[in-house]
Order: structure tokens, then C-alpha cells, then sequence
């Protein structure tokens, strides 16, 4: 059974998409300061970009040297970026302000607050439920990133298992040594947070579950779980994302099979989802759709952004999603389909884009590498698909219109389709 909101909308729609490989190559220089604006010989732009961060920009707290060349080309004279530009990554264990900081002392130019989305950054628009006492999980400055988002009542996973020690059983060191009483004065949680990966997935994973079976009362017990469960707003669906490492890492999409799994293995139902946020989700497309139109005004360029091109090094959220919500700008300009937002309300201006091209790098979580004889496309099989399971797998939105080495190249490209000046 699909997943409510969003996600429902946009699970069967069929992609056909041909990979194209392009290469050019690079420039080194100085990175610039501050700000955006047009140079007073360029024209104003009539396209922007949605650029991935790890993988693309950095590998963990490493500057990948290909994005200073891209931002030296990105930025005029003046040290001012020449095209709107929103940074778009699926991490969220750090605040919107904080993120955008740490970009501008890496690049050496100004980055604002609304030129960053985060995972969990379209949960803003969620408002219905903002008033409502919801579990939070993950890691990193929780409570202020929910409050930044609009929760107005949230629990920490520390502040539950405080409150009915007895449910945390798996670490020996942490079980209560006596027997606490029961409380009876904890009011009920409605509804569940998931902002990221948290630290210790045993206990997220038991006290979420706990939450849901006991429909938000976990010191007492139902003798059948309530189905529909509680509310559940996720973010991020990686499976895996790329830091120092030469292989990658767990990302949150692994966290949530394993909740998803659990509860269908206990419950025999399907969890389902209120929202998924972050790429690939339409969603997050459209709420970074917004902040490019936001910097256009704000900067008084007067054409509108026609075209989008976005840079990923991850096949199955940068790619995918771009692509999918390329088909979804064509279907709805063939069809005269209305443009929808968060549970479903439409969205107060229509878009004025047309297209987002996706472009692939190889400096994160995609690496090229020549085939084996014995690769899965040659006996006939299908490549295992590590997105998530709300999100219907089709290969074609996996392959990119073009594949880079870096995201320098990138811009090249780029500038290039659209007669820009290198």
C-alpha cells in the first residue's frame, strides 16, 4: 500500500531517460567573496542550479577541489554567484543557519540560510501538524531543528526512555537494576519526527515501535495495535551516502527499512508515511523551486528561471529525483496538471520552470568502472535498487542526461547549453 500525502501521487509515473557522458576541462583559480548579482555585462539568467553537497562539494570535512573551480566560475567579478544557485542535501543533524555557514567559510563567499534545504526542510509546510506532541528522532540539535520547522511540542528519544526506563532493554549497563513505578502522567505522543539517522538505532527502533503499537502510550499496552498508526513524517530515504571512506556509509533510508520492517514483521501491516521528504521526493523540487524564485526576486533579475540542472553523485536520490520531477514539469504542462503541495493544497503561483536536467558526478557515491562478464545487466537482471520502497523502482529515472567527472565540469556543461561565457 502506498504512502499517504505526497508520495502517492507520483509512484507510477513511467520514465524513459538517455545517458549521456560528457567531459571538459578545468580551470583553477582563486574563489571570490560574498554576495550574488549580474555582472554588468551578463544578461540575467534564465536558469539556476540545485547542487548536492557530500559527494559533490565535500567528502565528510574535505573540500573536493573541483568545487572551488566550479564556484570560481560561478561567481563574477565582484565575488558575486552570476546564477541563482540552492544548496540541496539530503543531511539534517544540523541547522539551516549552521549549514549555511559552514558552505560560506568552505567557499569564501556568502551562502544565506534560504540558499540551504535540508532533508526535513519542506516539513514546514506541514503545518497541520505542527500543534501536536510528536517523538523526535535522529541526532544533532533535535529540538531546534523541530522548532525551526514549526513543532511546537515535541519528545526527545532520551526524554521518553527517561520517563519509562523499563522500555530500553537491549544495552545491559543502561536497564533500571530495580523495578520503577509505572507512570501515569506522561501525556500521549501524536504522532512521529524522523529528521535522520539517530545514534543508538536499537533504542530508536524499539521506543518508535513502542509509540506506535501503544498508539502514543507506551507505559501502558493495547491488545491489538491501532491501525492506521500514528502519523509518521520521514526525511531522507538514502540508503547509503559517501564520506571518508572508500566505501559508503549507512544513511537514514537504511534506519527506516529497518523500523518499516519491524513493524510489518510485528504487526503484519504495512508503516506507512504522512510525508517523505528529501530527495528524491517532488516535494523538496518544488520547495527548492520556490527559494530560486525567491533569490531572482530578491536580486531583481528580471527573466524567469526556465531551466534547472541538478548536480548529485547518488544515482537513486540526486538522479532520480531530478528526473522524476522533470517528468512530473512535462506531464503537467502536457496535461494541464495542477500543481500540487504539501497534502495535496495547491500551490499559491504556478511554476514558471520548464525542465531539470540531471547531472551526474563521480566524486561520491557513483563511480564509473568498466563491466564485469559477469554483471547483472549482461545474465538479464535488473540492478538492486536501494531506493525506497515508496518510490516505485524505474531504471530509467536512475540514468542521467549526463554524466561528469566533477562538479566543476559540471558547470562547464552547463554554461555551454546555455551560450554562457566559461
Amino acid at each position: 500500500m502506498a504512502s499517504r500525502g505526497w508520495v502517492l501521487a507520483f509512484r507510477s509515473v513511467p520514465g524513459v531517460w538517455r545517458r549521456v557522458a560528457h567531459t571538459a576541462a578545468g580551470l583553477r583559480g582563486p574563489c571570490l567573496r560574498r554576495g550574488y548579482a549580474i555582472g554588468p555585462a551578463q544578461s540575467p539568467p534564465t536558469f539556476g542550479f540545485l547542487l548536492d553537497i557530500d559527494g559533490v562539494l565535500v567528502r565528510g570535512h574535505r573540500v573536493i577541489p573541483a568545487a572551488l573551480e566550479a564556484f570560481h566560475r560561478l561567481l563574477n567579478s565582484q565575488g558575486q554567484l552570476r546564477v541563482p544557485v540552492v544548496f540541496v542535501t539530503n543531511a539534517g543533524n544540523i541547522l539551516q543557519d549552521g549549514k549555511a555557514q559552514e558552505l560560506s567559510s568552505l567557499f569564501g563567499f556568502k551562502v544565506d540560510p534560504d540558499q540551504v534545504i535540508l532533508s526535513h526542510s519542506p516539513m514546514k509546510l506541514f503545518s497541520q501538524f505542527h500543534s501536536k506532541r510528536m517523538l523526535v528522532s535522529g541526532q544533532g540539535p533535535l529540538v531546534e531543528n523541530a522548532q525551526v520547522l514549526g513543532f511546537q511540542n515535541v519528545v526527545t528519544m532520551d526524554e521518553l526512555r527517561t520517563a519509562f526506563p523499563v522500555l530500553d532493554m537491549v544495552d545491559l549497563e543502561r536497564r533500571p537494576k530495580t523495578t520503577p513505578i509505572l507512570r501515569n502522567d506522561f501525556p500521549a505522543i501524536e504522532g512521529v519526527l524522523l529528521l535522520g539517522e539517530p545514534v543508538r538505532w536499537e533504542t530508536s527502533l524499539q521506543l518508535i515501535m513502542d509509540v506506535l503499537l501503544s498508539n502514543g502510550n507506551p507505559g501502558t499496552g493495547l491488545a491489538t495495535a491501532p491501525y492506521p498508526h500514528l502519523p509518521v513524517l520521514a526525511s531522507n530515504t538514502d540508503l547509503l551516502w559517501m564520506a571518508e571512506a572508500k566505501m559508503p556509509r549507512f544513511g537514514h533510508g537504511t534506519f527506516l527499512l529497518c523500523l518499516e520492517t519491524i513493524y510489518q514483521k510485528v504487526t503484519g501491516k504495512e508503516l506507512r508515511y504522512e510525508g517523505l521528504m528529501g530527495k528524491p521526493s517532488i516535494l523538496t523540487y518544488q520547495y527548492a523551486e520556490d527559494l530560486i524564485r525567491l533569490q531572482v526576486e530578491r536580486r531583481g533579475w528580471v527573466a524567469p528561471i526556465q531551466k534547472l540542472y541538478a548536480v548529485g553523485d547518488n544515482p537513486m536520490s540526486d538522479v532520480y529525483g531530478a528526473n522524476m520531477f522533470h517528468q512530473y514539469l512535462q506531464m503537467a504542462k502536457r496535461e494541464g496538471t495542477a500543481e500540487l503541495g504539501a497534502g495535496g493544497l495547491k500551490k499559491q503561483r504556478p511554476s514558471a520552470t520548464q525542465s531539470c536536467t540531471s547531472i551526474l558526478v563521480c566524486t561520491g557515491v557513483y563511480s564509473p568502472k568498466d563491466p564485469e562478464p559477469m554483471e547483472p545487466a549482461q545474465r538479464g537482471e535488473e540492478p538492486p535498487f536501494h531506493g525506497h520502497r515508496d518510490f516505485n523502482f524505474s531504471p530509467g529515472l536512475m540514468e542521467a542526461s549526463h554524466i561528469v567527472n566533477d562538479v566543476n565540469e559540471a558547470v562547464q556543461l552547463v554554461f555551454r547549453k546555455e551560450g554562457w561565457a566559461l
